[in-house]
């Protein structure tokens, strides 16, 4: 059973999310804080945060920033901002995805179960195991990408990864040089229709830099002005 985290400082806003989440048999932690929401991650393994922003103690960007130093546990933020900026920061800091309240409940679960699809989950730990995960590799210069594991090493050393940077990396990365438009990457990612306005790709495409291209000293991923996006190897 999935364990997930929800992180709000309206106790009716937890319980009516844990309420659905619980109908679709997924098991419920509760925190009302930031501060709270860490010793719940501290003493069991948590599949999925639900993070609010405007918190007391603690806010949920500087939750999610402190989250990310040590863990890649898929977050799903959501706010009542609805400025694209806001939006922008917390994609920027690590979220996976940002939903605007007052929000759809049936929604909410359709991206819960999204990215819990994107995550990863499995873990090889038998000689059997090991073999299908070699099958699973993807070398793209300096860059091997594990589907099975959900990981991606630099030249040996390991990027920590969202859920969806993964998926854009992991799409590119399967055809080095072919020019991929926000467009694209958002649909094949998010599978959701894409608007004009949205800068989610963007955001997106500036953390995988900020990763990878720090890590290699040089650009891999080149913006073809007007058009999109490309791997370069």
């Amino acid at each position: 059973m999935r364990r997930l985290l929800i992180v709000d400082d309206d106790p009716d806003i937890v319980n009516l999310i844990a309420i659905y989440l619980q109908n679709e048999g997924y098991e419920v932690e509760k925190a009302f804080n930031g501060e709270e929401a860490f010793q719940v991650m501290e003493a069991q393994d948590v599949d999925l945060v639900i993070l609010d922003v405007m918190m007391p103690k603690m806010d949920g960007i500087e939750v999610t920033r402190r989250i990310r130093e040590v863990k890649d546990t898929p977050i799903l933020m959501v706010s009542a901002k609805a400025e694209d900026m806001d939006k922008i920061l917390g994609l920027m800091t690590g979220a996976d995805d940002y939903m605007i309240k007052p929000f759809n409940p049936l929604e909410l679960i359709a991206r819960v179960k999204s990215l819990l699809r994107r995550s990863y989950q499995y873990k090889p730990n038998s000689p059997a195991e090991e073999d299908e995960d070699h099958a699973h590799l993807l070398q793209c210069g300096p860059l091997t990408i594990n589907t099975a594991r959900h990981e991606v090493t630099v030249d040996g050393d390991v990027v920590s990864l969202t859920a969806k940077e993964f998926d854009i990396l992991h799409l590119m990365a399967q055809h080095p040089g072919r020019v991929y438009s926000a467009e694209n990457l958002f649909e094949h990612v998010w599978k959701e229709s894409y608007y004009s306005s949205n800068n989610t790709v963007m955001v997106h495409i500036s953390n995988l830099r900020d990763k990878i291209e720090k890590k290699l000293g040089y650009k891999m991923i080149h913006t073809v002005w007007g058009v999109g996006y490309k791997l370069e190897t």
